[in-house]
């Protein structure tokens, strides 16, 4: 027994230890950000994490808010599941690079002439963030957004922010303005203290207005769409190219699913894939949002299993709220009805 015990108290203290291990901050940001943010939050999609101007004039609170509600409809995702622990270790981790001070702000409300604020927003914010507050188009990706925008303006009439913000911030970022963004600072351009004052009123004031479209997410069913088909494998194959053609797609290409990952003539005869595409709406979705490539272009697979025909597709709805770019939704809409037009026209 004196043998034992030491070796089991020492293998329970490592299981202990590895359990309650802190979280690793730059791995979190590595699997969670830097697609978006890019590598060391320079910027990409995201905008740019380790811009001084931008470390000033935030607090700790508003990254941990803004973490865990992102901003619905506007790319940036909520990240609802990381736990305290592992959400402290990625605002840990975004403020080591700052030698700064880290700024605290007020939770008092501040008081202004909405009114007024609403004439200054019109002049000298409504270009870059949109008329009602509802951000900069695009993704922040080059195709998608002017070349000459370094980032694209954030939305303000959005759920995320307004909780994750304090009036004192954002007085503080009109004020002192983003070094390195198009922000620039209010006192600079000549407004006054109670200007400001006013636009923050005017701002936190979207709290009891309806949201705007730009914060819509899709509310979708199913990740697939799936049909019975009453004729068999071949002739759905063809009712679904003539299907599509109908729709104004052009048809690409039919082949085997597993094309490429068995010998030639060896594939599945019983799963094969239709690819159509329809180039207008291809061109519009890739300029809204690039990520839509991966599942563009157009297709549906033809399945047989113990001589049932079935036609299955991806709902594009479902991939609109996944991407959380309303600017999509529209078009994941029209991409989900044509989708059920050709299916249902097929399967008659």
């Amino acid at each position: 027994m004196r043998i034992w015990i030491p070796f089991f108290f020492f293998f329970s203290c490592i299981g202990v230890s590895t359990v309650h291990a802190a979280p690793d901050g730059a791995r979190l940001y590595a699997q969670n950000c830097a697609v978006c943010h890019g590598e060391g939050g320079r910027g990409g999609i995201g905008v740019p994490l380790v811009l001084p101007s931008f470390q000033a004039t935030i607090s700790d609170n508003y990254l941990r808010k803004t973490i865990r509600m992102g901003r619905p409809g506007r790319v940036m995702p909520a990240f609802s599941t990381l736990k305290d622990d592992e959400v402290d270790a990625l605002v840990k981790y975004l403020r080591s690079g700052y030698k700064g001070k880290i700024a605290s702000f007020s939770d008092k409300p501040i008081k202004g002439d909405p009114v007024h604020g609403q004439q200054l927003f019109a002049r000298y914010c409504a270009s870059c963030h949109g008329s009602n507050g509802e951000g900069g188009k695009g993704t922040g990706v080059t195709f998608s957004r002017p070349r000459e925008l370094p980032i694209m303006a954030p939305a303000l009439h959005n759920p995320g922010y307004l909780a994750s913000t304090t009036d004192a911030m954002i007085r503080t970022t009109l004020i002192q303005g983003r070094a390195g963004t198009p922000m620039v600072s209010f006192r600079k351009r000549g407004l006054s203290e109670k200007d400001i004052n006013d636009i923050v009123s005017f701002v936190r004031g979207f709290e009891k207005q309806p949201l705007s479209e730009s914060a819509e997410v899709l509310d979708v069913g199913a990740a697939t769409l799936i049909v019975d088909s009453p004729y068999d494998m071949q002739t759905t194959i063809e009712n679904v190219k003539k299907a599509a053609t109908a729709n104004n797609f052009s048809l690409i290409r039919e082949q085997p699913l597993s094309y490429g990952l068995e010998p030639e003539g060896k594939e599945d005869p019983r799963r094969h894939i239709v690819y159509f595409c329809n180039f207008n709406l291809l061109n519009r979705a890739l300029a809204t949002d690039p990520r839509v490539g991966l599942f563009l272009p157009c297709r549906i697979t033809v399945v047989e299993h113990n001589g049932k025909v079935q036609l299955m597709t991806v709902n594009p709805k479902r991939l609109s709220r996944i991407f959380n770019n309303s600017e999509l939704n529209e078009m994941c809409e029209q991409m989900t009805r044509q989708y059920q037009a050709i299916m249902e026209e097929a399967t008659l």
